[in-house]
Order: C-alpha cells, then sequence, then structure tokens
C-alpha cells in the first residue's frame, strides 16, 4: 500500500510543519549572530565615514589658508565708479593710482545712401574688404568724409573677397557680408525717409586698426553704393570714427586697442565705461582672510561635534554609539588637536600660537574665535598672520599646511582612518563568507530534516490506515460471529 503526502503532517495528524520551522528557527541562529556583527560593523564603517567626510572639509579650509596668495588678496576701490570697473589678480599690489580716461575705444561704422526698396536688385561684382588704419588729413564732421587722408592696411588682416551675384538686392549683399567672416557686420536700417534703406558696415572690433577700406569691381550701381577709400572716393559716409582707448594711469599714457585694459596695473584688468578722471586704491582685502579663518575654524568644530556624537555613550539607556571608546578616533583627534597645539617655530618677533589672532582651544577640544582680535591683527599684521598658517612651497611651516599634510596623511593608503575602515571592509568580508557558509550548512540540514520527517509522514499515514484497516476487519468478524 503506499501513500502520497501533499502537505507534511497532513498523513500523519502530526504538526510536523511547526516543529520544523521550530527546527529551522534553532539551526539559523548562528546566522543572526553574524548578521548582527556585520550590521554593527556596517554601522561602525558608517560612522568612520562622517569623520573622513569632516576631515577633508577641515583639509580644504587648511589649503586655502596655506596658499600665501591668500593674504596678498586685493581688493579696487574706485572714486567714481560710472569711470571703469577694475578687477583684481593674484599679481596685483596694494596702491593708489590716479586715472584719466581720455577716450574710449570704438568701431568704425558706415553707412550708404538710403534706397526705396530693400529687396530691389542693385548690381552684380566682387567686394573687396581690407581692414587697417587711417591717419593723416581732415575729416568733415558734417559729411562723415575725409579729405587728404592715408590708409594703411593691417598686415594681420587679409584682404577679404565678396562675390555678389544672383542675390544683389540689399538683403542680399547684407547677408553675403555677414557670412565672409571678413570683421565687419553688416544691418539694414529704416531711416523713415522716402528712400529710408541704409546699409550700415560696423567693424566687429575696436580700435585704430579696425579702419575698412572697400573696393568694388562690377557694376556702377554696386560702386556707388559700397565704394569706401579713406584716401579717395567715398561713397559711405562714416558714422563712427575707429579709434583706440587713451588714459593715463599715475602719468603714463596707455593706449588700448579695446576698452577692457589689462595690466595697464600689474595684475588688474579696467573696463572702461566713460571719460574723466578718478582715483583708484588698491588694498588688502583683509576680508578674504578673515573669511578662510572662520572656515578653517569651522571645519574643525564639525570634526569635534561629529566625533563626540559618534563616540557618546547614554548612561541613562546603556547604549554605546558607534565608535564609543574606538582608538581609532581618539587617535587621530590627538594627532589634530596636537597640531594646532604645537606652537610654530618663527623668529623671536613672528606669531607663534593661533592665541595670537583670537583663535583659542576650549576645554571641549572645540576651537574659539575673537573676532574683533582677529580684525585688528590683519589689519596690523597680515605679514604675521600669512607666516602664521602659510610659508613657501619647499617648507612644511604654517598651521593650514601642517593641518592639511595630517589629513592627506590620515587617509592615505595604509594612513590611520584608512588602515581601520580596510579592516572593517574585510571583516565583512570575511562575515560575509561565513554566513554563507553557514547559510549552506543550515539549508543541508533542514533539508535532512524535511527529509526524515516527510518519510516520517509517510510511515505514520501507512500504519494509520493499515489500522484503520484492521478494526475495519475485526469488527465485520465480531458482527458477523454475533448472527
Amino acid at each position: 500500500m503506499s501513500t502520497s503526502i501533499s502537505s507534511l503532517g497532513v498523513g500523519s495528524g502530526l504538526d510536523l510543519a511547526t516543529l520544523l520551522k521550530n527546527l529551522e528557527t534553532a539551526e539559523s541562529q548562528p546566522l543572526t549572530a553574524i548578521q548582527t556583527k556585520a550590521t554593527s560593523y556596517t554601522t561602525k564603517l558608517s560612522a568612520y565615514s562622517q569623520i573622513q567626510s569632516a576631515l577633508n572639509t577641515l583639509k580644504t579650509a587648511g589649503d586655502k589658508l596655506a596658499d600665501p596668495g591668500l593674504f596678498n588678496t586685493v581688493k579696487a576701490s574706485i572714486g567714481d565708479t560710472t569711470l571703469f570697473s577694475a578687477t583684481t589678480g593674484a599679481t596685483t599690489v596694494a596702491g593708489t593710482y590716479s586715472v584719466n580716461v581720455s577716450q574710449l575705444a570704438q568701431s568704425q561704422s558706415l553707412v550708404s545712401n538710403g534706397r526705396a526698396d530693400a529687396k530691389a536688385a542693385i548690381g552684380k561684382g566682387t567686394i573687396t574688404i581690407q581692414l587697417g588704419t587711417i591717419s593723416g588729413g581732415t575729416l568733415d564732421a558734417a559729411t562723415g568724409q575725409y579729405t587728404g587722408a592715408s590708409f594703411a592696411a593691417d598686415s594681420k588682416k587679409s584682404a577679404v573677397k565678396i562675390q555678389i551675384d544672383g542675390n544683389n538686392t540689399l538683403e542680399g549683399i547684407r547677408d553675403a557680408i555677414n557670412k565672409s567672416d571678413a570683421g565687419v557686420t553688416a544691418t539694414i536700417v529704416n531711416d523713415g525717409s522716402g528712400t529710408p534703406y541704409r546699409l550700415v558696415l560696423t567693424s566687429k572690433e575696436t580700435g585704430a586698426t579696425s579702419s575698412m577700406k572697400i573696393s568694388v569691381d562690377g557694376d556702377s550701381a554696386l560702386k556707388d553704393l559700397l565704394g569706401y577709400d579713406p584716401a579717395g572716393t567715398q561713397t559711405l559716409r562714416q558714422t563712427s570714427v575707429a579709434q583706440d582707448a587713451k588714459l593715463n594711469v599715475n602719468g603714463i599714457d596707455v593706449v588700448s586697442k579695446s576698452n577692457t585694459v589689462s595690466e595697464a596695473i600689474q595684475g588688474t584688468t579696467l573696463s572702461l565705461l566713460a571719460t574723466g578722471s578718478t582715483t583708484l586704491k588698491m588694498t588688502v582685502d583683509s576680508s578674504v582672510v578673515s573669511s578662510a579663518i572662520n572656515a578653517f575654524v569651522n571645519a574643525y568644530n564639525t570634526l569635534q561635534s561629529t566625533a563626540t556624537k559618534l563616540s557618546a555613550y547614554d548612561v541613562d539607556n546603556k547604549t554605546a554609539s558607534a565608535l564609543t571608546g574606538d582608538s581609532t578616533l581618539r587617535n587621530l583627534l590627538n594627532r589634530v588637536r596636537q597640531v594646532l597645539a604645537t606652537p610654530q617655530a618663527g623668529g623671536p618677533n613672528d606669531m607663534k600660537v593661533l592665541a595670537e589672532i583670537g583663535v583659542s582651544l576650549q576645554k571641549d577640544g572645540t576651537l574659539a574665535l575673537d573676532s574683533t582680535k582677529l580684525s585688528d591683527t590683519l589689519a596690523k599684521n597680515m605679514k604675521g598672520v600669512a607666516a602664521l598658517f602659510s610659508s613657501a612651497s619647499t617648507s612644511t611651516a604654517g598651521y593650514g599646511k601642517q593641518m592639511s599634510a595630517l589629513v592627506t596623511e590620515l587617509t592615505a593608503k595604509g594612513g590611520l582612518l584608512t588602515a581601520a575602515t580596510d579592516g572593517i571592509n574585510a571583516t565583512l568580508d570575511d562575515l560575509s563568507d561565513q554566513y554563507n557558509a553557514m547559510q549552506d550548512r543550515v539549508n543541508a540540514t533542514m533539508d535532512r530534516y524535511r527529509a526524515q520527517f516527510t518519510a516520517l509522514d509517510v510511515t505514520v499515514s501507512s500504519m494509520n490506515n493499515t489500522m484503520a484497516y484492521l478494526k475495519q476487519q475485526f469488527e465485520a468478524m465480531n458482527g458477523t460471529s454475533g448472527k
């Protein structure tokens, strides 16, 4: 007699499924222990990551203070800001300058005679545009025409030839010039007169060398529209003269092709806006240094507060944090504090400790900043503050440079923090291997239990069936003998 069991315990009537589940829970206890341990290490790894982030922020602040150039940052103050703006650079030095802007740079503009229809055909031919310099002669301001002038082509700019064939309307000529890359922009202006459409040519660059000479080889109508030779026939009228910017800085004449004048004052760019005279003062910008020192103090304090939170112990609930009692964190913080507590070498009159600029170490391990004292020190001895944090590339002096070097060491391969995180990662890998091996053993054990319970279920089911059959036979026999 064979018996088929579809669900464990159905055949025997025993609660074998619950028993099997309880056995699996018991067998899985080592897995739970491994998982708990792995979670603990993962939490610790996350805590180390927060410490490293705080250290990186401290390093960034230290790097900024380690740069000697920070303490030479100069800001510009202009008496009349309508005349120009000034942008300082790394090589700008403090000083006072008298600046007189006598002329702004501008492009040359030429305008043609008016036409009644911008879409009417004009003529065909070749237009040649050459850029250069107009000199000598007399300019009639009313007519925009030169008399007795000469034109010298700019040797750095080649003449550009523009072919006018099919589309020889005013609009077509405009488009052809704009596509030619001749250094000239063409537009059409409507002046509202009976012949309103005028072609306007403007050199793309400012400066005296951006003047135009335009020759036409072709139909007379095209020549009458565009011919322009400052030393000869001028059918175009000049409305704006190509000229350089001219200024005087502390008695020295300066000429510039554009209104952006670089290095007339060392490390400084002037953007000219109007003509006139004013004073430009360059002073050391102590606010940049003050902000950098504040950022350094804040970064240090953030590291301390992060470490305190991650190593705290809750006495009431008797629970530890991820890094409570952690020796790596303790050693790391000690080394960071030691950098700031160690005086700089310096000379007899040099600053040696942070307290001299208003930065002091508190009992709780944080730094406090006296802003008033810092501002006063920066105003009186910027050079001394610079030496306290930075030094030449060949030196290791300066709190900024030393802190940056320490963080690099701590977080580099083989460093204190990196070694600790590498150790945790190795442990997590080992725990993962242990978990997988234990899971295989639990699975194998449960497969064996399941097979044994199934066999038991089948056996008991078979025995129950046999017992029921025999009982039925005995009852039948008893019934027959009673007749």
